[in-house]
């Protein structure tokens, strides 16, 4: 098999990554400026820079490791609240360095535009603004899928046939299976492939699971069923076989019981199987797919300690790597590689790029949502608890509000995180690598 596909599948999802990391930066640096803040830097990537230009007053370029990007934003954190001792201890002079490195970083005369003087409502816009970027750029994407492309749906048009009653109607059956066995009633009435059902028993047709629910009301009596054949509305008699059908799902796929095994009920059985068609959604679909697939996301950034766990067992004993496994760069990029090696349409192949890249920027945004620093959800938090401050001694009457919150404080943290970080990385980096998640 050809390693070029691949190949050209990574760089493909690469791009993705560096333009939605640049929006993302983008999402901070245009409010931060608005807001009189000096930005210094705007970096595409990490390490050694490759490229890079300096217009006004920020420098703008892109560096070797395209896994991120930065914007600097001068002072981030404020001087040492007056009366403030330098404290000892390798804590102490991690929070201390921390705040004089960024306080050295604002010019004489320039602290208006430092970032610690923001109101609170500017720093929640300025720090929100990177993660609701990916947001912006999740929707468009999946909108794009949804509504431009749209999805499989099960139509009323019939696919194939069944030549008699076969004792599982979960597939269509002929030949030997169908020795023995009463003709299909679909066969028997005279429907063909192609045709389109537009009514049973008398009712109008409009999807799949009415015309389930007709067929099964009408186990065992004749009905007529009306079809468009070649352009023309064509009338057959059709009596369903009494059988137990398997209950299905909106969209036409089997429901499985505890044990694996399709669930089934009593119902009429035709003895066809519907064709599935690509069907453009709503505009109204979009949003309700954003929030589904951002919960679900959520949701496994809160249980990441257990699924990281699960990953490295799985990749190191004989249990089979999960589908739904929770991966690192190393694994979404082998992915992207198999997506491009699929024997599908390209434009199929497009979709399928499209609907992972907007994951991966849901991703980014529950993931800088985590409220601790460095991710941008601690520094919403910090604002917040600053703001909460300043509301409180107003309320209280206080002739003098608190200044900006000391997030030189929270550096600590801020290194526990990334390191914790940098671990769980590590780990996924290695399981994708000896027991990857596989789509094909």
């Amino acid at each position: 098999m050809s390693i070029v596909p691949h190949i050209v599948g990574v760089l493909v999802l690469l791009l993705g990554v560096i333009v939605s990391v640049g929006l993302h930066e983008l999402g901070h640096m245009i409010p931060a400026k608005k807001f009189g803040v000096r930005v210094s830097q705007y970096f595409v990537g990490f390490g050694p820079t490759l490229w890079s230009r300096t217009k006004g007053e920020t420098e703008y370029g892109i560096k070797a490791i395209p896994l991120g990007g930065y914007v600097r934003l001068i002072g981030m954190m404020p001087p040492a609240p007056a009366g403030t001792r330098r404290g000892t201890g390798f804590w102490n002079e991690l929070v201390a360095d921390a705040r004089d490195a960024s306080v050295a970083e604002v010019r004489p005369g320039e602290e208006h535009r430092a970032f610690y003087n923001l109101s609170t409502p500017k720093k929640l816009i300025v720090m929100f603004g990177g993660p609701f970027m990916n947001l912006v750029i999740a929707t468009v994407l999946i909108g794009v899928v949804l509504v431009g492309y749209g999805t499989m749906a099960v139509s009323t048009t019939v696919a194939q046939l069944s030549e008699c009653v076969p004792a599982s109607v979960t597939s269509a059956a002929s030949g030997e299976d169908c020795e023995g066995q009463p003709a299909a009633p679909a066969a028997a009435a005279g429907l063909e492939p192609g045709d389109e059902i537009v009514a049973f028993g008398g009712t109008e047709v409009h999807s799949w699971q009415q015309l389930v629910g007709l067929i099964n009301e009408s186990a065992g009596r004749a009905s007529e069923v009306a079809v468009l054949r070649d352009g023309e509305r064509v009338t057959l008699a059709v009596t369903p076989a009494r059988a137990d059908r398997p209950v299905v799902d909106e969209q036409g796929a089997a429901v499985l019981g505890d044990g694996g095994e399709p669930v089934v009920q009593p119902g009429g059985f035709v003895g066809f199987s519907p064709l599935q068609v690509r069907e453009s959604q709503p505009f109204s679909s979009v949003l309700p797919a954003i929030g589904e697939q951002t919960w679900q996301t959520a949701t496994m950034v809160a249980t990441l300690p257990v699924r990281v766990a699960d990953a490295a067992t799985q990749a190191f004993t004989s249990e089979e790597r999960a589908q739904d496994s929770v991966q690192s760069v190393v694994g979404v990029a082998r992915i992207s590689g198999e997506i491009m090696a699929l024997d599908e349409a390209i434009l199929d192949r497009v979709m399928i790029y499209l609907s992972l890249l907007a994951s991966l920027n849901i991703a980014l945004f529950v993931f800088n949502m985590i409220p601790f620093l460095p991710l941008d959800g601690g520094h919403l938090v910090n604002a917040l608890y600053e703001g909460g401050k300043r509301t409180l001694a107003r309320v209280r009457g206080a002739a003098v509000l608190p200044g900006p919150a000391d997030v030189a404080r929270m550096t600590p943290v801020a290194y526990v995180v990334f390191l914790i970080l940098l671990g769980v990385g590590g780990v996924l980096i290695v399981a994708d690598l000896v027991d990857p998640v596989r789509i094909t």
